[in-house]
């Protein structure tokens, strides 16, 4: 068993999102992101599916020539290599499950 929280500890950067690594099973990594009002979170993509949920607060969420506004409870599924941005437009904390054989580092160099 593993347990873990999306809402302790959580820190806010001011010069960019913060990226936590909340949890990893057999088949995915459970990453929290916490972004500030106007962070942003640059085109790019990842080589697995992906999930998206917006835990809290508000981010427009750039895919295929659309912006999505997404708002807390809202999920969004991509496949592999589809790319996106995040823009947050009310102070956010995402949780992106990642499938087991992509990296957390991948999301600090998006951020970076």
């Amino acid at each position: 068993m593993i347990t873990a929280s999306i809402t302790k500890n959580i820190t806010y950067k001011n010069d960019k999102p913060a990226i936590t690594l909340l949890m990893e099973t057999d088949t995915t990594k459970e990453i929290r992101i916490v972004m500030r009002k106007d962070q942003v979170m640059k085109e790019h993509s990842a080589p697995k599916p992906i999930v998206v949920e917006i835990f809290e607060g508000a981010i427009n969420f750039g895919v295929n020539k659309q912006e999505l506004k997404l708002i807390k409870g809202d999920l969004i599924a991509l496949d592999a290599n589809v790319p996106h941005d995040l823009v947050c437009t009310e102070d956010a904390i995402v949780r992106l499950t990642l499938a087991k054989g992509d990296s957390i580092n991948r999301v600090n160099e998006v951020v970076s």
